[in-house]
């Protein structure tokens, strides 16, 4: 018996059709781009033109409206640095932001770094020697965070153009005060730093005599190593300044070198400073995260409760009930243990609901090939390379990403709103084969058909990609812990964890593909695999449904209705093609007007298919949530205000795509006795949706060290490191967890 489906072939016509669809061009940048908070300006400064050779500046200008500020290269205890990316003709080079003096900005215990009114980071840009030309094209993709009472994560898309036989000097005046604001090297001035007892001793010799007797705030260049909000013991002996100040009890980094910049009362340029660490740096805190201690959230004058003593320690892991919590790292505190984690996570993963309709495929495999051990061996060996591939290149497109400054975690990919409907697409055209609408021999020119006879293995092999695809945003049992290991481990070990993972989601098929007595125990090919090959065609539409509406979650009801409209539309194309009912002249006749109407809605469809600006609304972690179980939306300020108030804490880190989250929030979450326990407890329940891109829910999941979705967070009061759930919850389990919690004031 012959089945139509075919996986490779089905992809091969899906990019053909897609290659048909309109693009439609974006409004051109242009060199303002203005918010509600804040006017950013892409402006240039050279007065003599430009010759070969040649370095003029250029920068961005911030004008925050009032109460608004954006932050320094170290942001502080909250808050993210603004990022240039430039797009530069060939052979133009750009330095990195000559970033000026900050200024302290104290919210309530916390203390972060940044500026108000208006703001410049200059660049230098140096022409090569050969450069000639009327004038110099650049582009630049900025992206800052500015905050008030909220916190809003805004991008802007810049586009300049410098004359080159005339004087660019209208903001000359901008690019000179900037200059006096930059942090100056001084002749003479030597720094020391040693550690001891939780603080280190910063000594200073050499400082100008002007300098000499003031009060002098200090401010690392590099987040996560000092105590931000603590106030230095500090005396002068002379032209020698010392300071005594408290390590950050969540330390990230251990530098050679104390790179920083000193002000005083007065000054608007600071100092800038090398200080040579002389002595070894204490173990780094287990829970510690890259950047500073809490550089997520909005900075609002919340108060909070000073650190327990075991708040370094890390979150902790919640077994299932009746099992003791364990430390999160203890299991896996090496690359071989994150290799354990990551096998026993990813066969795991082939229990999540999301995986489900993909495996529906390699049941048919394996049936139509029960009898032939030879070609089941080659399927299983083909799917197997397809995983754990498809997971190396996603792991290795992500870690670049993030070592490029994106804030990016597992399942990233499908935050994208077009990676959702190009998959809605796919599922559909998968669905539709199954059902029999349309057959690829007849769809396909007749050499892509004789191709995908010879390479049967290729279908098992994109089988992978595709479960792949759909997996990745699940986060399965133990795979939390090893992929949260591996975003801190040099780039080839955290691949080969990655590796692993996939290894474990293939290895249930592999073996199976190898053992005979299993080939011999499936039934024979025969009438009742057409009946069931129709009968898989359902779990793809269910598949489609839920990514429709993942899809409206993202880009809103118009997203969605113009998704099915264009569904509708590559139905009629694929039957048009491909339905073997149709003679060759009404295959033609339909086909023509199936592609036209393919074109023209996907024409229509484009714009309601983009992803909205960030600044079009509030972010997802301070969007409201209209509910009936009190949910609220996450911040780590909120969190820290309840807890002063003597309130735990449960959030629910989620999104619309992750069908384990779904799961959890309709059954173990939505159960009466989970909700009276919560309410016993008198426990704040908040969400963190990470449906969309969310720099500050990525930033505290990666401290949490994780990197994907479902996480789920228990704060107890006094206690800055959560205990972390398991991805499944059970209802027993987060009732042993609540019942834990101390009782509310």
């Amino acid at each position: 018996m012959h089945l139509n489906f075919s996986l490779s072939s089905l992809v091969t016509l899906a990019m053909v059709a897609a290659s048909a669809l309109p693009v439609q061009a974006a409004a051109a940048p242009s060199a303002v781009v203005t918010t509600p908070q804040v006017r950013a300006e892409l402006v240039a400064h050279a007065p003599e033109g430009l010759k070969a050779g040649a370095t003029l500046q250029v920068g961005l200008k911030l004008e925050h409206k009032p109460h608004w500020h954006t932050y320094w290269k170290n942001p502080g205890d909250s808050g993210l640095p603004t990022t240039l990316t430039w797009t530069l003709p060939a052979g133009v080079q750009a330095t990195e932001i000559d970033w000026p003096t900050p200024s302290r900005l104290p919210i309530g215990p916390l203390m972060n770094y940044g500026f108000e009114g208006t703001l410049l980071l200059p660049v230098k840009l140096s022409l090569p020697t050969h450069w000639q030309g009327e004038q110099l094209d650049l582009k630049l993709q900025a992206q800052w965070l500015v905050c008030k009472d909220v916190c809003i994560p805004e991008e802007g898309e810049f586009a300049l153009s410098i004359p080159a036989r005339s004087a660019t000097a209208g903001h000359g005046a901008l690019f000179a005060a900037a200059q006096a604001l930059t942090p100056q090297r001084v002749a003479g001035l030597q720094g020391s730093a040693a550690v001891q007892d939780g603080h280190v001793l910063v000594t200073l010799r050499g400082v100008p005599a002007a300098w000499q007797g003031k009060a002098i705030a200090f401010f690392p260049e590099l987040a996560g190593v000092i105590n931000n909000a603590a106030q230095p013991q500090a005396q002068w002996q002379g032209s020698s300044w010392t300071a005594r100040i408290p390590l950050d009890p969540q330390r990230t980094e251990s530098p050679k070198q104390l790179a920083a910049v000193l002000t005083m009362p007065g000054s608007a340029a600071g100092l800038r400073a090398d200080i040579a660490v002389t002595t070894p740096w204490p173990a780094l805190a287990a829970a510690a995260a890259p950047g500073s201690t809490g550089a997520t959230g909005p900075s609002v004058g919340a108060p909070t409760t000073a650190a327990a003593p075991d708040a370094a320690q890390g979150p902790t892991a919640v077994a299932p009930a009746g099992a003791p919590a364990a430390p999160l790292d203890a299991p896996a505190t090496s690359l071989a243990g994150a290799w354990l984690f990551a096998l026993l996570g990813g066969a795991l993963l082939n229990l999540m609901p999301c995986v489900f309709p993909v495996l529906s495929l390699k049941v048919l495999g394996f049936s139509a090939h029960a009898q032939n051990r030879q070609a089941l061996l080659a399927g299983g060996l083909a799917y197997t390379a397809g995983v754990v591939l498809s997971f190396v290149a996603l792991a290795a497109l992500m870690l670049a990403l993030r070592a490029g400054g994106e804030q990016l975690g597992w399942g990233f990919q499908l935050q994208q709103p077009l990676v959702v409907a190009a998959l809605a697409a796919l599922f559909t055209l998968i669905g539709l084969n199954l059902a029999g609408v349309f057959e690829l021999g007849t769809a396909l020119p007749s050499s892509l058909a004789a191709a995908r006879a010879r390479n049967p293995v290729m279908d098992s092999a994109l089988t992978g990609v595709l479960a792949v695809a759909v997996a990745s945003p699940c986060t399965a049992p133990f795979m939390g812990a090893a992929l949260g290991l591996a975003l801190g481990m040099p780039t080839w070990q955290a691949l080969s964890v990655f590796a692993a993972l996939g290894l474990g989601m293939a290895l249930p098929y592999l073996l199976a593909s190898a053992w005979p007595p299993l080939a011999r125990a499936l039934p024979r090919p025969g009438v009742w695999m057409a009946h069931f090959k129709t009968l898989m065609a359902f779990p793809m539409f269910a598949t489609v449904v839920w990514l429709v509406w993942v899809l409206g979650q993202q880009v809103g009801i118009d997203g969605a209705a113009a998704l099915l409209a264009l569904l509708v539309a590559l139905a009629f194309g694929a039957w048009a093609l491909g339905s073997p009912a149709l003679g060759a002249r009404a295959r033609w006749g339909f086909g023509a007007a199936a592609l036209v109407a393919v074109a023209t809605v996907a024409y229509g469809a484009w714009p309601a298919l983009q992803e909205a600006p960030a600044t079009a609304s509030m972010p997802a972690s301070s969007q409201p949530v209209m509910n009936t179980d009190s949910w609220q939306p996450w911040s780590t300020a909120a969190v820290q205000q309840a807890q002063a108030a003597g309130r735990s804490v449960f959030v629910d880190f989620t999104a619309a795509w992750c069908v384990t989250c779904q799961y959890n929030k309709r059954t173990t979450l939505a159960d009466a006795s989970v909700k009276a326990a919560f309410a016993d407890k008198r426990v704040l329940l908040m969400r963190a949706d990470w449906t969309r891109r969310d720099s500050a829910i990525t930033a505290e999941l990666t401290r949490l060290q994780r990197s994907g979705v479902p996480v789920y967070a228990l704060y107890r009061p006094g206690q800055a490191a959560p205990t972390l759930l398991p991805e499944i919850l059970s209802v027993d389990g987060v009732r042993t967890a609540v019942a834990a919690l101390p009782n509310p004031p």
